[in-house]
C-alpha cells in the first residue's frame, strides 16, 4: 500500500479507536459475552462487520438515507430505549440473584439467541450510527475513492482489533472471576450502563 493509501488507513483506524472504547451497551455486551466464555468469537465478528459495513455506509454517502429521516430516526430511538431498558432489567435480576448458577446463566443460551441480541444491541442503538455513520462519514466526506476505501479499511481494522481484545480478554480472565459476588457486580455494571443509555435515547 502507498504512502497516499497509508494515511486515511491510519486515520480511520484512529478515528474509530477513539470512538469505540467508551463504554456502552455493545461493549458491555461483548464483555459479558467473554466472561461467560460463550460464542465470543461470533459475537466479536458479527459486532466488527456491524460496524465496518455501518462505516462504509457513512463514508460513501449512502447513510444520509437514513439520518435525513426523522422518521425513522425517532422510531430507532424509541425500539432501542425499549430494547436497552429490557436487557437493564435482566441485568439487574440476575445482579439480585445470589446462586452461584448465575455463572453459568448465559452459556445456556443459543447461538442464534446470542447472535439476535449483538445485533439488537448494535443496529437499534443510534448512538452506533453517530458514531459510525455520521462522524466517521463526515470526517471522510472529502476523500478520493481510494482514500475513502482505506479510510474504511482503517476503521474496520480498528473495529475487529477491540472487539476481539475485549471478548478475548475478558475469556482468558473468566477463570479468576467465576465467583457469585463478582459477577453480581458485573451485571449490575451492565445494568447500569443499558439503562443510562436508553434513558440517554429518549432524551436526544
Amino acid at each position: 500500500m502507498n504512502a497516499a493509501a497509508s494515511l486515511p488507513l491510519l486515520q480511520g483506524w484512529l478515528m474509530m479507536a477513539g470512538l469505540i472504547v467508551a463504554i456502552g451497551a455493545q461493549n458491555a455486551y461483548v464483555l459479558r459475552q467473554g466472561l461467560l466464555r460463550s460464542h465470543v468469537g461470533p459475537v466479536v465478528m458479527l459486532c466488527a462487520l456491524s460496524d465496518w459495513l455501518l462505516t462504509a455506509l457513512g463514508v460513501f454517502g449512502l447513510g444520509a438515507l437514513v439520518a435525513g429521516s426523522p422518521t425513522a430516526t425517532l422510531a430507532l430511538r424509541w425500539i432501542g430505549a425499549a430494547f436497552l431498558a429490557w436487557y437493564a432489567w435482566r441485568a439487574a435480576q440476575r445482579a439480585w440473584r445470589s446462586d452461584a448458577a448465575l455463572i453459568d446463566s448465559g452459556a445456556r443460551v443459543p447461538l442464534a439467541g446470542t447472535l439476535a441480541t449483538a445485533a439488537a444491541v448494535t443496529w437499534l442503538n443510534p448512538h452506533v450510527y453517530l458514531d459510525t455513520v455520521v462522524l466517521l462519514g463526515a470526517a471522510a466526506a472529502g476523500f478520493e475513492l481510494a482514500s475513502k476505501q482505506a479510510f474504511a479499511i482503517g476503521a474496520g481494522l480498528a473495529s475487529l482489533m477491540w472487539f476481539a481484545a475485549l471478548g478475548y480478554g475478558a475469556a482468558a480472565l473468566a477463570p479468576k472471576l467465576a465467583r457469585p459476588g463478582v459477577w453480581r457486580v458485573i451485571d449490575a455494571v451492565i445494568a447500569l450502563v443499558m439503562a443510562a443509555t436508553a434513558v440517554q435515547l429518549l432524551r436526544t
